[in-house]
């Protein structure tokens, strides 16, 4: 698993100061955030999305499934 950070954007944004003065806000340098701390989550949902296909690709490539439907209190077959 690679993670990279998102770029700085050197491009100036427009703002407003303390007393309501219009300003523009502009990057200097590199200020990436750190996905260190979000890879834990990243992780589990990618492996949880990876393990639902391989399941439900096995389940529409085997002929052999059969999926037994409860029957349901109330209703007409």
């Amino acid at each position: 698993l690679a993670l990279k950070p998102t770029s700085s954007i050197t491009r100036p944004g427009h703002s407003v100061d303390i007393d309501g003065n219009a300003i523009k806000v502009v990057t200097k340098g590199r200020h990436d955030p750190c996905v260190g701390i979000r890879a834990v989550p990243i992780a589990e949902a990618m492996l949880a999305i990876v393990i639902m296909d391989h399941y439900l690709r096995h389940r529409a490539q085997c002929g052999d499934v059969e999926v037994e439907t409860p029957k349901v209190p109330g209703s007409r077959s």
